[in-house]
Parts: C-alpha cells; sequence; structure tokens
C-alpha cells in the first residue's frame, strides 16, 4: 500500500506566488531532486491561488493541463478541474510526480497492477488506498505503486485546481480500463503554455 511520506512541519507554510514557487524550486540542485525533499518543499511553501489565474483554463467537458514551467529536469503544469472531472486511470511514466492543490479539493484513488500481459496489453487492476488533497495536504506519487486516478468529487461542490511537478517531463503516459482489464500507451498534450491557450483547444 503506497504512503504519504510525513514532514514534521513546526512553522507555519510559507505563502508565495507560483512565480516565486518555481523559483526556489529551480534552486534545488539536481541531485537533490529527490521524492523526499521536493514534497518536503511542497509541505513547507504553499502558492497564492490567485496568481494561478493566468493558468487556469476550466472546460466543461475535461480538465485541462496547462504548462507553467518546463526544463530538462522537471515541469510544472496547473491541472483546472470542474465539478465531477474524473482523470482516467494512469501512470506517470516511472517519473516522479508531486502534487499540491491551492485551489478545492481532490480525491487519488491509487490502483496495484496484477496479471499484466505486456504482449497483449491486458492486466488486472486492484483499488488499494485513496486519500484527499486541499491546499494543506500535498501528496506525492509512491513509485511502488504508480497508477493511480484523480476525482473531483461532485459532493466536494467546487472547481479544483492542483499544481504538479514531473520529473522528468514525460509526453505520454499508460491508460488503464478496470472494466476491460486492458491499458495502453496514449500521447499528452497541452491545453495551453505558459497561459496562453492552445489553438486546438476547446473548452467546451
Amino acid at each position: 500500500m503506497a504512503t504519504i511520506p510525513s514532514v514534521e512541519n513546526k512553522s507555519p507554510m510559507q505563502v508565495m506566488g507560483i512565480d516565486e514557487w518555481v523559483k526556489r524550486l529551480c534552486a534545488i540542485p539536481e541531485k537533490d531532486f529527490s521524492i523526499p525533499s521536493v514534497f518536503e518543499f511542497t509541505a513547507r511553501n504553499a502558492i497564492e491561488p490567485e496568481t494561478l489565474q493566468p493558468y487556469m483554463y476550466y472546460a466543461k467537458s475535461h480538465y485541462t493541463r496547462n504548462l507553467i514551467h518546463k526544463c530538462e529536469l522537471f515541469e510544472v503544469l496547473a491541472i483546472c478541474w470542474n465539478v465531477g472531472q474524473v482523470s482516467r486511470i494512469h501512470n506517470h511514466r516511472d517519473q516522479n510526480c508531486w502534487m499540491v492543490t491551492p485551489v478545492g479539493r481532490l480525491r487519488v484513488q491509487n490502483f496495484r497492477v496484477e496479471d499484466r500481459d505486456a504482449a497483449h496489453g491486458n492486466c488486472k487492476l486492484v483499488p488499494t488506498d485513496a486519500y484527499d488533497m486541499d491546499p494543506t495536504h500535498p501528496a506525492v506519487v509512491q513509485p511502488e505503486e504508480p497508477v493511480h486516478q484523480v476525482l473531483n468529487l461532485p459532493e466536494f461542490n467546487q472547481q479544483a485546481t492542483s499544481v504538479h511537478i514531473y520529473s522528468y517531463p514525460y509526453a505520454s503516459c499508460e491508460v488503464y480500463s478496470i472494466d476491460k482489464g486492458a491499458y495502453s500507451d496514449v500521447p499528452l498534450h497541452y491545453s495551453s503554455e505558459y497561459g496562453k491557450l492552445s489553438p486546438d483547444e476547446k473548452l467546451l
């Protein structure tokens, strides 16, 4: 079962704009860009929600992926969720992922993959633990159980924006169907880049 690392935080979280937050993230040396150190950063440094406004594109039919920063070591995305929107069950291509939720609340459901048959794209998914993210509860995807789904449940009754750090950046992931017992590779795209909506993105 995956667990969220704990950080002993005796001092209040520092709150800052997204630009300063990314700047401080960039200051972490590559050799120290580890799961515990970056998680500690997210636990001690919060993002002022209003500074995310240039990246907050909400669509009626799907969640949006909005690029804030990208370098060789990592990328930072704002993901915007209308009420009731959920991701497909997916992995992160063996890359590390940390998540904070400056706006709203989200549920993360983890899965264990069993009986994987790469030749036929089949597997069995077993739901394991679940947890909620909100402005004071960041999260990290655990490498031993990287397959998960993110949900803005209807009962939360509010839009949400989560900020994700991916290291290293990746352009595709595996998407899983629990009903069909199958998985396949799916390319990823940005809904907006650096505050500019992508030409092919429809906020419908």
